[in-house]
């Protein structure tokens, strides 16, 4: 009754499926002896019969039989049930098709005569991966249940804090202002916040404001008419109309220059504007969350950032913590990310090594889950295994030895580390520094 180095092994439901009766016999003494149920079928047919009445959690197929033969119930249970776990079994002289039926889902196969200790380890093996399908599954429901807040994923008490702050304030309309360095998911949030909110149904609309120029800015905000400027060949409707009746979310909202501060503070107060070019008074009802990377406190003191606007942005404030000041969330992460991107690229991964999961801890992570995400992603894409490993993680690593670089030195440095990061994408690599794609092209000269 022991199995896997001496764990007492779980009450599983076998299916033996033999035309020899002596053998079928001889295995059911032999693994109820070990604490399993077991149901006999002496052909395909009953085997199919059994298996559409009752669950199992294994079944054991011979492969050659009168009638409906191995290969056709292997392939009729990989079609009804494709999880569940098959060892076949096989004279001698049939290696070749059994090889084959590897390819076709089965677990293993084991070969004519065996060995009882032998099928039991086997056996063992196919239960265990089960046993940690299901455990998996349940996991990953329990999660979502109790970790996740519309994709947005922890279980460290700052971000249990955030998803209670977030599921309450989703429930009203007030104004929320997501703090956060770059890659911590503030938009994330934002859309989740919306997707629990009461316009779930209605438009989520993102701008990111350290990404457009300040002359386009407010086009793409409000809109413009035909003829407004060189270029405006007709009349385009700006966000906040897009997002009548929904969301909007401000990304980087501290980069706004004072003049756009002003006009986002009018709409915050009165719900109106005009459109670039235009007269007419333009009535929108909108849902504003705003985000940023700076400390727009610190940004008022300086006179950087209107205190009015400041404090309309401000009702609720929510804090997201770097990723490295929640580094307990880095198994749920990962194990979130695997199960999104593994789908998706069509890869059967089980989950990470111990000794990458400690590489990963001990990183820090500057780019946050952004970085965390595209690190994961590429070790699925380039792995050969089932497990990702150390070898199949790209993380960057400060030298051992202290080498002291000026100011300006690292901050190139860096710029270019971002740059080859987002693929030299001048938007997405200030988007991650957090300044303007002119301040970029500005400092990396």
């Amino acid at each position: 009754m022991l199995y896997g180095g001496g764990e007492v092994l779980p009450v599983f439901r076998i299916l033996i499926v033999d035309d020899e009766e002596s053998l079928r016999e001889m295995l059911k003494e032999f693994l109820e002896g070990e604490g399993m149920l077991v149901e006999l079928a002496q052909n395909g047919r009953e085997a199919l019969e059994k298996l559409h009445s009752l669950s199992f959690d294994l079944v054991l197929l011979d492969l050659r039989m009168p009638g409906v033969s191995g290969v056709e119930v292997l392939q009729e249970i990989k079609k009804e049930e494709p999880e569940l776990p098959v060892v076949v079994i096989t004279a001698y002289g049939s290696v070749d098709n059994a090889v084959e039926t590897l390819k076709m889902g089965a677990f293993d196969f084991i070969t004519k005569p065996f060995k009882l200790e032998e099928l039991l380890n086997t056996i063992s093996r196919a239960l265990e991966v089960e046993r940690l399908k299901r455990e998996k599954q349940y996991l990953l429901e329990e999660m979502q249940d109790k970790f996740c807040f519309e994709g947005v994923v922890g279980q460290s008490p700052r971000m249990k804090e955030v998803m209670r702050v977030a599921s309450l304030v989703a429930k009203t309309d007030a104004t929320v202002l997501i703090y956060g360095e770059s890659g911590t998911g503030k938009e994330l949030l934002a859309c989740s916040i919306h997707r629990q909110s009461s316009r779930r149904d209605k438009p989520f609309v993102v701008v990111n404001c350290g990404a457009i120029t300040e002359t386009l800015l407010e086009s793409e905000l409000f809109g413009h008419e035909k003829g407004a400027f060189t270029g405006a060949q007709a009349r385009k409707l700006g966000k906040f109309e897009l997002a009548d009746e929904g969301t909007i979310f401000l990304d980087e909202i501290g980069e706004m220059s004072p003049a756009m501060q002003v006009k986002i503070l009018r709409v915050l107060q009165e719900r109106n504007f005009e459109r670039v070019g235009g007269t007419s008074v333009i009535q929108v009802d909108v849902r504003i969350i705003a985000a940023t990377n700076r400390d727009l406190k610190k940004e008022v003191r300086e006179g950087k950032f209107r205190e009015d606007l400041y404090y309309r942005l401000n009702v609720v404030p929510i804090e997201l913590p770097p990723l490295r000041e929640r580094k307990e969330d880095l198994p749920l992460l990962c194990e979130f990310i695997i199960e999104n991107h593994a789908q998706k690229l069509h890869k059967k991964i089980k989950g990470i090594s111990p000794q990458a999961m400690r590489l990963i801890k001990k990183y820090n992570w500057p780019g946050n889950i952004r970085e965390l995400d595209n690190v994961i992603e590429r070790a699925i894409i380039l792995t050969e295994d089932e497990i990702i490993g150390v070898e199949d993680l790209h993380i960057f690593e400060a030298p051992r030895e202290p080498h002291w670089k000026s100011l300006k030195e690292l901050e190139k440095d860096y710029i270019e580390e971002v740059l080859e990061y987002t693929g030299g994408d001048i938007e997405k690599a200030a988007h991650v520094l957090g300044i303007s794609p002119e301040e970029l092209e500005k400092r990396k000269t």
